[in-house]
């Protein structure tokens, strides 16, 4: 990769020279401290490859060259194309400018909130657009105009889209017209190799059928790609498909500890989950692997005398606010597994996708979810909130399940509760029985805009990145967590205000409070997302009714400092939130020219109810388990 570079290629992000890694989903070349935001950001965000370092499928690496010599980086810059964006003071980085805060309050705008993307005109009804969207995806992928189409995604077009009058997908629209670069940007976006158009055909069998034999071939090892990636991970090996083998399954050196009835019990419990928790774990698990492969090539390639690599350090799975609460919380908790430990996990995960794919009974007696969820305690996390383990996401409950995962001790690490937690996006699958397509959590751009929900601020307040309080404070309603109960609805006036107790309230009291502002805070970052600024002061005002009623199960003078400190930041940033929302009123004195401004304050002032929300529910768990 390192000669088909030529010497003009500069990083995108900040214009530096020779960028050494490259954005997948982004289709552009980044230098290494922009790299670190960008790994910082996670893959839902932005999927980062070394460019010599890391194996590549050829024609991922030619898609990917493509796109930023064609331009894509303009796709993201649009706005700051404009001569006028330099008279607002809005400017791309530097070379020379910091890491933190200015690269990355810039890195973050870019991709995270997509706040300089073209944005089309808003109309009554968002789907009929991003139906009209996909219609245009799906005629663009039979021609070569890669940053055509990464466009359409990049404007909410669906990669796995089915039209309605042709019965297919663009997939299949792709494959048929021998496009294998686009075949790899669809995929990259999540579209499923598996899918069948209406005359039960998959993309497979439309390259097959035009002679493009190539395409056919790449399109069964993107079908296969989280077990052969887990496989390769254990053995540096990767199945045969050209032969029929597609599934590999490594062997530890030492399973004399594997026969454990702890660890029997374990498979068991991976055994009886359903196809799609499976999938989310088995999911989980293969970002993990990314994670801790990217790590690796990350520090082979440091100059640890120039480079701080405290401020760059990725401890664990950035939080996707796709994801519930409870499943970030899980997806963090791997980084916790030894080297053995995961092994062991990755081995049986790839020993039950086989089983899945081939439709094996079960071995033994049959568990189910119901037996799982029978194993929830209260203890386990209470214990791992010391200051050596990462808080978690927001409004998450301080349960586990305890899913040991067959790790080779006695005494294993738990995965939490990700392969309890129903999703409602659609999640990876395996081959067959579980059709696989590989990228679920980038499956299209505009479901990238949701991450305004999760403003990650913590660069902009702390010199590292190890404080995971980047919350789940936008994680969408519909993503219930299974510990929560009730409706989450929130009242339209407060409750009657009662003579606080002395000590402090329930968790499940918290909790529950908890939940109402989450859900309102997610109905104002909706607003953001939308640019609807008239709805933001209607947002602000249940969110103040909501933390007023939470701060309402408190003492007044509540004896910890913490506990004054948190309700302090909750109380005084909703009420900072309704002063910025003002600011949106017709006239108001003080309007900036740039609602945008006024629109990331109000995220930050989303982000800090968020955080003391999270900080409260964390003490009285902790308190009340004592």
């Amino acid at each position: 990769m390192s000669k088909r570079l030529r010497s003009s290629e500069v990083c995108a992000d900040c214009s530096g020279p020779d960028p050494s890694w490259a954005s997948v989903n982004r289709g552009t070349f980044i230098c290494d401290e922009c790299c670190s935001v960008h790994r910082s950001l996670g893959r839902h965000i932005s999927q980062v490859r070394h460019l010599k370092h890391t194996p590549w499928p050829p024609t991922l690496l030619q898609m990917v060259e493509t796109l930023y010599n064609n331009g894509a980086n303009s796709i993201w810059e649009h706005s700051l194309l404009d001569p006028a964006s330099i008279m607002s003071g809005r400017r791309k980085a530097n070379p020379q400018d910091k890491v933190h805060p200015n690269k990355a309050e810039f890195i973050r705008a870019k991709y995270q909130m997509l706040a300089f993307v073209h944005r089309l005109p808003c109309r009554d009804d968002d789907s009929v657009t991003a139906k009209d969207l996909s219609k245009q995806l799906h005629s663009s992928v039979r021609t070569g105009n890669l940053e055509t189409c990464l466009r359409l995604l990049s404007l909410g077009a669906q990669a796995n889209f089915f039209h309605p009058e042709k019965g297919n997908t663009p997939l299949h629209v792709a494959s048929k017209a021998g496009q294998i670069l686009q075949a790899e940007l669809l995929a990259v976006y999540g579209a499923d190799p598996g899918t069948q158009d209406s005359s039960g055909k998959t993309p497979v069998d439309y390259a097959r059928q035009g002679g493009h034999h190539e395409l056919a071939e790449r399109l069964i090892e993107i079908q296969y790609e989280l077990t052969d990636r887990l496989a390769f991970y254990l053995c540096g090996r990767r199945p045969d498909h050209k032969n029929g083998q597609h599934f590999i399954i490594p062997q530890m050196a030492d399973s004399s500890l594997d026969l454990s009835e702890l660890a029997k019990a374990a498979k068991k419990k991976l055994q009886s989950l359903s196809n799609h928790l499976f999938e989310e774990l088995a999911m989980d698990v293969y970002d993990e692997v990314d994670r801790r492969e990217t790590d690796a090539v990350w520090l082979a390639t440091q100059n640890h005398s120039t480079l701080v690599t405290e401020t760059t350090v990725v401890p664990f799975l950035p939080v996707n606010p796709e994801y519930s609460s409870t499943r970030n919380q899980g997806r963090q908790k791997l980084a916790r597994f030894n080297a053995h430990e995961f092994a062991t996990l990755v081995i049986d995960i790839l020993s039950d996708a086989k089983r899945r794919q081939q439709g094996s009974p079960l071995s033994g007696s049959k568990d189910n979810v119901e037996l799982i969820l029978k194993t929830i305690n209260n203890q386990h996390s209470v214990e791992s909130q010391d200051n050596d383990q990462p808080d978690y996401d927001s409004v998450a409950s301080d349960e586990d399940t305890d899913l040991e995962a067959t790790a080779s001790k006695a005494n294993r690490q738990k995965i939490g509760r990700s392969a309890l937690v129903t999703s409602s996006s659609s999640l990876p699958s395996f081959p067959s029985t579980l059709s696989w397509s590989r990228d679920e959590s980038t499956r299209r751009a505009s479901r990238l805009e949701k991450q305004n929900s999760t403003p990650e601020s913590d660069y902009d307040n702390t010199p590292n990145d190890t404080d995971p309080d980047d919350t789940g404070s936008g994680r969408k309603g519909r993503q219930r967590s299974m510990v929560w109960q009730g409706d989450g609805s929130v009242p339209d006036t407060a409750e009657p205000h009662t003579a606080p107790s002395p000590i402090l309230p329930s968790t499940e009291d918290v909790i529950r409070k908890t939940e109402q502002i989450t859900k309102n805070i997610q109905e104002l970052l909706r607003a953001a997302q939308e640019n609807k600024h008239d709805s933001y002061i209607p947002c602000s005002e249940r969110i103040h009714v909501a933390v007023t009623e939470m701060a309402a199960l408190f003492p007044k003078k509540p004896k910890s400092d913490t506990v004054r400190t948190s309700l302090r930041l909750l109380t005084s940033s909703a009420y900072r939130l309704q002063s910025e929302c003002k600011k949106t009123l017709p006239g108001e004195p003080g309007l900036p020219t740039d609602i945008q401004l006024v629109t990331q304050q109000v995220i930050q002032c989303a982000y800090d109810i968020a955080k003391a929300a999270k900080q409260l529910v964390t003490i009285t768990t902790k308190e009340n388990n004592n």
